[in-house]
C-alpha cells in the first residue's frame, strides 16, 4: 500500500460530524440546483471502465446493432468473466465472452481477420459476442418492448421463451438477469448530465468517521476478532453496509457499484479509487471514502491508522457513486486485494 501524507496540521481527528453533514447538505443543495438536461447522442464508455486493452474493441463492436452499446456490451464481458481472457466455468464455458464450444461453433467470428476462430482470443470473443447478441435481437425484433431486454431475456432464457411470452418471460432468473445487466451497463456508461445525489452518503461518512484512529488490519472487515479494525475496501463495505447497501469485499469489485462522476463533480460519500495503472481497473488496489475538499477518510496501510488524506495523487484513477441497485448488480466475488 501507499503511504499517505499524515495531515494533523491541516485537518485534526476531531473533524465534527456537524462538518461533515454541512458538507454533505451543501452537496445536496448544489445538486438540486444542477440542471437534469445533459447532451445527447450514442452511449459512450466512462474513461477508465474497460481495460485499456480491450477498449477499442468494445467500442466499436458495441455499436454493431441498435440493441446493444459500449457501457451493455461491458457490463456483458465484466458479469461473463470479470475481463479474464483464460476465464473456464464449471460449464465449460470459456474466455473473456463465455462461450460454451457449441455457441462459440455457430456464432463465433474471426473478429481480427488472422484466418482462426480463436474462443480464448479477445481479439475473437469480443466481436462474437457482439454478433451474438445482434443475433438473438433479431430473432425476437418483431416481440413487443424494448429490444434491449427481449435480447437479454433470450441470452439468459432462449429467444423461444421471448417469443413465446411477448417480451421478458415470467422466470426470476431471467428477469434478474435482465435488471442485472441493464444496471451494471450504468457504470460503464459516460454520464450524460449530473450523476444523482446519494442519500445514503451522510450515514455512510458518519460510520467511517467513528473509526478515526483505529489502527489498520490488513483484511480486517471490523469484527470482534479483529478488534474492530479494517482495511480499506473492509472500512467502505461496511460503511455501506450500515445504509443497507452490500459491496463486494475487494476495493477492485467494488469500483462498478454504481456511475463514475468526474473529478470536478464529486460529492461527499463517493468511493475513490487508486489504481496501479491507469488504463486498467483491474488493477485498483486501494479504495477510500470522500467527504470533500479534496480529502477522504482512508485506511491506508499497515502500521498507520484510519485517518483523513487527500486523494489527489499520481494513482487515482476515479470514483464510484454508490447506488443499492448499482451494488446488488455486481457479480459474486473475484480474486484481488483488499
Amino acid at each position: 500500500m501507499r503511504k499517505k501524507v499524515w495531515l494533523g496540521v491541516s485537518i485534526s481527528m476531531g473533524l465534527s460530524f456537524s462538518f461533515v453533514v454541512l458538507l454533505v447538505l451543501g452537496t445536496y443543495m448544489i445538486a438540486s440546483r444542477a440542471t437534469s438536461g445533459g447532451s445527447t447522442g450514442d452511449v459512450q464508455l466512462a474513461e477508465g471502465t474497460v481495460p485499456a486493452a480491450y477498449v477499442d474493441l468494445v467500442r466499436k463492436h458495441g455499436n454493431r446493432c441498435p440493441a446493444i452499446n459500449p457501457a451493455l456490451l461491458a457490463a456483458q464481458l465484466y458479469q461473463e468473466s470479470g475481463w479474464n481472457p483464460k476465464a473456464v466455468s464449471p460449464a465449460n464455458a470459456r474466455g473473456l465472452a463465455q462461450f460454451i464450444p457449441g455457441t462459440w461453433a455457430a456464432y463465433g467470428v474471426d473478429g481480427d481477420g488472422d484466418g482462426d476462430r480463436d474462443i480464448w482470443d479477445p481479439a475473437d470473443a469480443i466481436p462474437s459476442a457482439a454478433a451474438y447478441d445482434c443475433a438473438l435481437a433479431k430473432y425476437v425484433k418483431d416481440v413487443p418492448g424494448d429490444p434491449t431486454a427481449n435480447m437479454l431475456a433470450s441470452y439468459n432464457a432462449g429467444s423461444y421463451a421471448v417469443v413465446k411470452y411477448r417480451g421478458v418471460p415470467p422466470y426470476n432468473e431471467t428477469q434478474n438477469y435482465v435488471q442485472r445487466i441493464t444496471t451494471l451497463a450504468k457504470s460503464f456508461a459516460a454520464p450524460k448530465r449530473p450523476v444523482a445525489a446519494s442519500r445514503q452518503a451522510a450515514a455512510a461518512i458518519y460510520f467511517a468517521q467513528r473509526q478515526l484512529g483505529k489502527p489498520y488490519l490488513w483484511g480486517g472487515n471490523g469484527t470482534a476478532a479483529d478488534g474492530g479494525r479494517f482495511d480499506c475496501s473492509g472500512l467502505t463495505k461496511a460503511a455501506y453496509a450500515s445504509v443497507d447497501i452490500e459491496l463486494p469485499r475487494v476495493a477492485n469489485d467494488q469500483w462498478n457499484a454504481g456511475p463514475h462522476p468526474s473529478r470536478d463533480e464529486l460529492q461527499p460519500g463517493d468511493l475513490v479509487f487508486f489504481a496501479y495503472d491507469l488504463r486498467d481497473p483491474r488493477s485498483i488496489h486501494h479504495v477510500g471514502i470522500y467527504v470533500g475538499g479534496g480529502k477522504m477518510i482512508n485506511a491506508p496501510y499497515t502500521g498507520a491508522v484510519i485517518r483523513y488524506d487527500p486523494i489527489d495523487t499520481p494513482d487515482y484513477i476515479g470514483a464510484t457513486r454508490v447506488t443499492k441497485d448499482g451494488a446488488k448488480a455486481l457479480p459474486g466475488p473475484r480474486d484481488g486485494e483488499a
